[in-house]
């Protein structure tokens, strides 16, 4: 009698945690990091692990930003300079990593078997930590450049440090990310 009581508890509690989880806005939450000194917020729901970077396998006739394939976790995953693919700075000889550097691959629901070197994480930021930086208020770094579907908005810190978002979900579909041969 004691483990059908306990069940109908464990029942009840969980239907409460579904109903309230229905209800609650879901706050947005990203993983802030440096790439060539600029400061990028990744949505914590479109990134996977994070590794320390890790001996790379070459591919020949690719792109210089697309810097070989990587065994993480027992899967092959391509690995993107995401500081050369943005245009930040030259693509990176695999021996010239700084040891701060990590791997950050892409959520497996994104379809794309995919990890981006990061130069440095910068830990988490949540919407109550940063400001909204209007369009036109904060120009980029290139204003000539048009903006790629991929960036998000950009936002600020109590610190006046400048973020911009990236949709690692439109960045996964991009074009230009897709078309890795040189």
């Amino acid at each position: 009698m004691s483990n059908r009581e306990a069940l109908r508890e464990l029942q009840g509690r969980l239907a409460q945690r579904l109903q309230q989880a229905r209800t609650e806005t879901r706050v947005q939450s990203w993983l802030a990091v440096e790439c060539a000194g600029l400061g990028l917020l990744l949505p914590l729901a479109a990134a996977g692990e994070i590794f320390p970077f890790s001996p790379l396998l070459p591919v020949p006739h690719t792109q210089a930003w697309f810097l070989g394939v990587a065994n993480l976790r027992g899967g092959l995953h391509g690995v993107v300079d995401l500081a050369a693919f943005l245009g930040l700075r030259a693509p990176l000889a695999p021996d010239a990593v700084r040891e701060g550097a990590r791997l950050l691959a892409f959520n497996p629901a994104q379809g794309a078997r995919c990890a981006v070197l990061v130069d440095r994480l910068a830990g988490l930021r949540s919407p109550g930590q940063l400001v909204a930086v209007p369009d036109g208020a904060d120009p980029a770094p290139n204003p000539a450049a048009a903006r790629p579907a991929f960036a998000g908005p950009r936002w600020r810190d109590e610190a006046g440090r400048a973020w911009q978002e990236i949709d690692l979900a439109a960045l996964a579909r991009h074009e230009q990310f897709l078309a890795i041969a040189a």
